[in-house]
């Protein structure tokens, strides 16, 4: 996946950092890289998922709002 990212003449090199922060989290790509960051195991993951899963329903019943879930 190729981002692009143009740098305006004169502005700052802080700005220009915090707008490709920013691009690389709304395209997801940072939470692509943190997920392939370490192997894991397909039943581990699938067992991670279940027990989400399981947790969700449980705070659903429970009637107390379950967290969003933040993107990295």
């Amino acid at each position: 996946m190729g981002l692009r990212m143009r740098v305006h003449d004169r502005e700052p090199i802080g700005a220009a950092l915090r707008r490709f922060k920013k691009l690389i989290e709304r395209s997801g790509m940072k939470k692509e890289i943190r997920a392939h960051e370490y192997y894991e195991k397909p039943c581990e993951e699938r067992s991670r998922k279940k027990s989400r899963k399981k947790s969700a329903i449980r705070k659903a019943a429970s009637g107390k709002p379950a967290k969003p879930e933040r993107s990295f």
